[in-house]
């Protein structure tokens, strides 16, 4: 087999929370799938497909290497945003292959006119705005001179895009603060309205402003950590079940993480199990080595507090996870054995492991431990 774990993707799931947030966006607004960081840890090899399959045609990334990732794999139909970096020899391999990008300095508008010209082929641009998230985006005070700059020479680029970012829409703590940043890309959109200078989409919407800000859903949202059916927080899952006054969650978790049993053995009361003398034995135990550990994206914080599930029962880690590997008390479960499946974050049985549990007890947000899953773990589609 080759691999100490696998993860598999759910096509089903997947759908399903298309369908969701189709039904919130409308028909007529554009989801962007945002496949950076691997597609959130699923494989952006296995997103694109699937996304395409249902009916979506819009990529964001935040890298040129990125971009090239989809390029590979997307249809000739879909189109690419590159949202972030992108250096300038970036810039006119994105302009030769149609690639859309955020413009958000002089700097980077420069290069892509004069590279425009150089090709003569127009440059698909989203101008980003700042609106108070005070990272990337043109300044308001500087419109003048950019507005300038986009008439002069209309005919090397596309207005693709108007578009902002929030700071933190998932959080109601960021309440007062988000609503400043609508009413101000609004002012920016006013501007460019009074000047004749239209963009072909208006976006500002990620996936926490699209469940808990109606208004942000224009023609353009960019939809990540939903579509692999995640709240962004608990915060905007409370706003979404009094909003739809329904019982089951509409979104489905589309990763399940498994590996296998490696060794099973037994530890007399009294001894020390693993690095160190974290954990003693209080009486003759049984465990069993799962080959998973913090090289694998199981964290070492989990060392005496993760959970995973071996033949439907949930049992502890023991011991300080290693590189490779993770001790589980198996006392409890009569004929464990080598080979028997144990899910590090799924179902087995009636038990369940979610990403949430498994981020919590390692300190970690969901959008981290989705990242950090290794690149080189196999995924498998499944139904």
């Amino acid at each position: 087999m080759f691999h100490t774990s696998h993860i598999e993707i759910s096509k089903s799931a997947y759908k399903k929370n298309i369908k969701y947030l189709r039904k919130l966006v409308g028909d007529h607004t554009v989801i962007s799938s945002v496949i950076k960081g691997n597609a959130y840890g699923h494989g952006v090899e296995n997103i694109v497909p699937l996304a395409e399959e249902n009916g979506l045609s819009h990529f964001s990334v935040f890298s040129a290497s990125e971009a090239l990732q989809v390029c590979k794999v997307k249809s000739h139909k879909s189109d690419v945003m590159i949202m972030g970096l992108l250096d300038d020899e970036e810039i006119e391999w994105a302009i030769v292959n149609d690639v859309e990008f955020y413009v958000f300095d002089t700097e980077r508008l420069d290069k892509a006119i004069e590279t425009a010209k150089k090709l003569n082929k127009r440059a698909r641009l989203h101008i980003e705005v700042e609106t108070g998230f005070h990272r990337t985006g043109f300044h308001y005070n500087y419109m003048p001179e950019l507005l300038e700059k986009l008439k002069n020479n209309f005919e090397h680029f596309t207005f693709e895009g108007l578009c902002t970012h929030f700071a933190g829409a998932e959080s109601i703590a960021n309440y007062v603060r988000i609503r400043e940043q609508i009413s101000q890309y609004r002012k920016f959109y006013r501007y460019f309205q009074r000047h004749d200078l239209l963009p072909l989409r208006k976006h500002t919407a990620c996936s926490a402003a699209v469940l808990t800000y109606p208004t942000t859903i224009m023609d353009l949202v960019r939809v990540g950590i939903a579509q692999y059916g995640f709240w962004p927080s608990p915060e905007t899952q409370m706003f979404r079940f009094r909003k739809d006054t329904q019982d089951e969650n509409p979104l489905r978790r589309l990763i399940s993480w498994k590996s296998r049993v490696m060794v099973v053995k037994e530890v007399e009361a009294g001894e020390f199990i693993g690095y160190g003398s974290s954990y003693l034995a209080n009486k003759k135990m049984k465990i069993a080595i799962v080959p998973v550990g913090y090289s694998n994206g199981f964290s070492r914080s989990l060392s005496n507090m993760g959970r995973v599930l071996i033949r439907g029962k949930r049992v502890s880690v023991i011991g300080t996870v290693t590189m490779n590997t993770m001790t589980v008390n198996v006392s409890d479960i009569p004929n464990v054995e080598r080979g028997d499946e144990v899910v590090i974050i799924g179902k087995q049985n009636r038990m369940n492991i979610s990403v949430a549990s498994f981020s919590e007890m390692s300190n970690q947000l969901n959008y981290q431990t989705l990242t950090r899953i290794p690149a080189d773990i196999p995924r498998y589609m499944v139904k």
